[in-house]
């Protein structure tokens, strides 16, 4: 009887032994680096423990769909398994990997509204964005607040046009609210038409009140606006840029978005223009500007008089005339050495 004890207690802590080495090898096994050479994003699909497993051992995540399997299931009580773009550290470890599928932020993916864009444009840059589903709904010329706008991998193109036109209906509100008294117009949908303009008039922040000022002079004045970027909208049936300079036909084209043709303002906005156009025009800064023409410089050169204009205007055409020259003599230079010219750039002025 004594000896029969005796063995079973040597089974017994024989047993014990082995499964403490199959418990330190899995606890090994579960730690150990993983084989993800570099941290990584990767959108887990949607399915069952084993088909997760299968797309993660699949992309390089995991070594062994079996082990990754019989860890997620051991440790089942910790928490469900998501679907979801998850970033994944570098030789992320099967406990780092659950702990990620279980409890990680989805990553945050972004697309940038820059202003000035028109619908098309703003449609465009939602449609080229990856990880978003769906095509773009019609959206209305400047209902968009230009942003950059955060979102998931899956989710829908309408959900961040409704969050960006959303976006705009508030800052619209907001800025309306403590607008300027005596404006020259009188809805907001006229200052986000306004703001439109001035946003796709100057590339530069500090020129915007300027801008403002001079158009919001020029309709106190019964002025025609004379804007060339609402040419180019005529002109282009809305698309907001062309690949060649505004031609005397575009200027006399009769369209209800050529200001050079229409007083006031257009019927409705060019483009989306940000919260500082919009701001601009609402608060537009003590000025007797009339006129603006492009310097050489990427910005403008704003005078009060038509005389001041004029001269202004032919300075613009010298320096025109100088780059066409200089555009001219490169082309002739490429061809000499059996090259293609290269397109003259395109111009403008007011």
């Amino acid at each position: 009887m004594g000896k029969l004890l005796r063995w079973a207690g040597i089974v017994l802590a024989g047993v014990a032994l082995l499964a403490g080495l199959v418990a330190w090898q899995g606890l090994r096994l579960y730690r150990a680096p993983g084989p993800l050479a570099e941290a990584r994003p990767y959108v887990v699909p949607r399915g069952g423990i084993e088909d997760i497993g299968q797309a993660l051992a699949a992309a390089g995540i995991i070594a062994s769909k079996r082990n990754f399997t019989l860890a997620a299931w051991l440790t089942r009580r910790d928490g469900a398994l998501h679907a979801a773009e998850l970033a994944f550290p570098a030789a992320a470890s099967l406990e780092q990997v659950l702990d990620v599928l279980r409890h990680a932020r989805p990553v945050q993916r972004r697309v940038t509204i820059a202003e000035g864009l028109t619908a098309p444009q703003v449609a465009a840059v939602l449609e080229r964005a990856e990880g978003l589903v769906g095509a773009v709904p019609a959206l209305a010329e400047g209902s968009v607040l230009p942003e950059t706008y955060a979102y998931q991998w899956g989710e829908s193109r309408a959900a961040v046009l409704a969050r960006a036109q959303a976006a705009m209906a508030q800052a619209l509100a907001e800025l309306w609210a403590g607008r300027d008294a005596n404006l020259p117009f009188a809805t907001p949908l006229q200052a986000v038409t306004l703001a439109s303009i001035v946003e796709r008039e100057t590339g530069l922040a500090e020129e915007r009140p300027r801008v403002a000022a001079v158009f919001v002079n020029r309709l106190r004045r019964g002025m025609k606006l004379q804007s060339d970027p609402t040419v180019v909208f005529a002109a282009t049936g809305g698309a907001g840029s062309m690949d060649r300079p505004i031609s005397r036909a575009d200027l006399d084209r009769d369209n209800p978005y050529n200001t050079y043709r229409i007083p006031g303002l257009p019927p409705g906005p060019i483009a989306s223009p940000g919260r500082e156009a919009l701001r601009a025009v609402l608060h537009p800064p003590a000025s007797e500007d009339l006129f603006f023409v492009a310097d050489g410089s990427g910005g403008h050169t704003f005078t009060r008089t038509e005389d001041d204009h004029g001269r202004a205007v032919r300075r613009w055409r010298e320096i025109e005339r100088a780059r066409s020259a200089e555009a001219e003599r490169a082309r002739s230079g490429e061809v000499e050495r059996g090259r293609a010219p290269a397109a003259a750039p395109s111009t403008r002025s007011r």
